[in-house]
């Protein structure tokens, strides 16, 4: 079984993926989505855990270019990349949403001081792909990093995301996405064919579907 199969099987099998149509949930984007994937659960289970953290670092390795560092996103993302980062032995950073009030006033934690090191960012899901970016935005310029790498668990394939990730020279490397969550929760029964296709209208118009 592909590795973004079996991850959907872990998502649904611990209920980490909740379905809302009629009472959608509210992203802190203000999008409002029929579905929520919240792989904070995926710690909580060693074996889903194990492989999530075997699949991320495979596909780190597989870059075309070999990182120096690994970066996570505050805060959801910072256990990823720093299990990850410990699995391949190579430094971890990871980068506040915005930059400390206080100290330093800085957004990277961690020694990130050599300028010109490769950093790959390693993220739990990416929606709209905005956190992400800003990571991005973080780590060339405050961190002088050369960043053209992120490696995700999921990806809700919003078209935006994409779009954004393309101006901004980056390529996305997600485990899994909506449209293998979907096929594997339809093959299991949990989901109606109506609901399916609920979540795909979502996927293609995220900005709209909430306005209907």
């Amino acid at each position: 079984m592909p590795h973004g199969d079996r991850i959907a099987e872990f998502l649904l099998s611990i209920g980490a993926v909740r379905l809302s149509p009629n009472e959608p949930f509210t992203w802190t984007s203000g999008i409002k989505s029929p579905i929520y994937c919240d792989n904070r659960m995926i710690y909580s289970h060693p074996e889903a855990r194990t492989f999530v953290v075997q699949a991320l670092a495979s596909r780190v390795k597989a870059l075309h270019v070999p990182p120096d560092v690994v970066a996570g996103t505050a805060t959801a993302a910072i256990g990823w990349a720093a299990l990850v980062a410990d699995r391949l032995n190579l430094p971890f950073v990871y980068v506040r949403a915005k930059a400390k009030e206080h100290g330093a006033k800085k957004r990277i934690e961690g020694d990130l001081r050599k300028a010109g090191q490769h950093v790959v960012v390693v993220e739990d899901l990416i929606s709209t792909g905005g956190s992400s970016l800003s990571t991005v935005e973080a780590l060339r310029d405050e961190g002088k990093a050369i960043v053209t790498d992120i490696v995700s668990i999921f990806t809700y394939e919003f078209e935006s995301a994409t779009d954004s990730a393309q101006e901004n020279s980056i390529q996305l490397h997600p485990l899994t996405s909506i449209t293998s969550l979907v096929k594997i929760a339809l093959g299991q029964g949990r989901i109606t064919e109506q609901d399916a296709k609920m979540i795909a209208a979502f996927a293609k118009e995220p900005q709209e579907w909430g306005k209907r």
